[in-house]
């Protein structure tokens, strides 16, 4: 039985990170929470894609 990982939740990193600017979460929750909802497979999508920052 193998494991897939699912898909990047947007919804879920956004939250997670809203909550730690607001002060609510700990560094390191949050750092869990954005990896348990797929940032690292956001991040390898837009080096793939040649994504630059507009600011």
């Amino acid at each position: 039985m193998s494991f897939e990982q699912p898909q990047p939740d947007m919804e879920k990193l956004l939250l997670a990170w809203q909550t730690w600017e607001k002060g609510e979460e700990m560094p390191g929750k949050t750092l869990a929470n954005l990896k348990t909802a797929g940032l690292d497979e956001v991040l390898k999508q837009l080096i793939a894609t040649g994504w630059k920052p507009t600011a």
